[in-house]
């Protein structure tokens, strides 16, 4: 496949996970609730998270900003439902290394799948802030909770 089009695939990737949100919406029941905001670009994000046991049950978003913030949450919440916090964890550094255009470490074996859509903004320095915001929220909740 060529570049232009591994290109446009990712571009699609993230404007359906925009305009299609997975996991929007807020989560009850004595869930973690995390409020963090890009002032920079005005990205707001309230991440819930139901955790049990050291495994993420569910995740939702709520919130508003620019495509790639909107679509990094709800990636962020399909990829993390299910694990236990450990990896959750190592999927935000993973995923923080390759916001930065650093080599990730390919030793540790978690799929970031729809995520690898966003390894462009790596190449835009003012969007990263907004691609991690959701996994921010998702690091600051899970280290309160320990």
């Amino acid at each position: 496949m060529s570049f232009n089009n591994l290109d446009t695939l990712y571009r699609q990737v993230i404007m359906d996970h925009y305009k299609n949100p997975r996991n929007k919406g807020s989560l009850e029941d004595g869930s973690m609730t995390v409020d963090m905001n890009n002032p920079t670009c005005g990205d707001r994000i309230r991440l819930t998270l139901k955790v049990e046991k050291g495994i993420v049950e569910d995740a939702k978003f709520d919130g508003e900003g620019c495509s790639i913030s909107m679509a990094s949450a709800s990636m962020m919440t399909q990829a993390i439902k299910g694990k236990e916090i450990d990896t959750a964890l190592k999927m935000s550094k993973l995923f923080s290394d390759m916001m930065q255009g650093k080599d990730y470490d390919e030793e540790i074996d978690v799929d970031l799948g729809d995520i690898e859509a966003l390894q462009g903004v790596a190449k835009f320095p003012a969007r990263i802030k907004c691609a991690t915001l959701s996994w921010k929220a998702m690091e600051k909740g899970v280290k309160e909770e320990e």
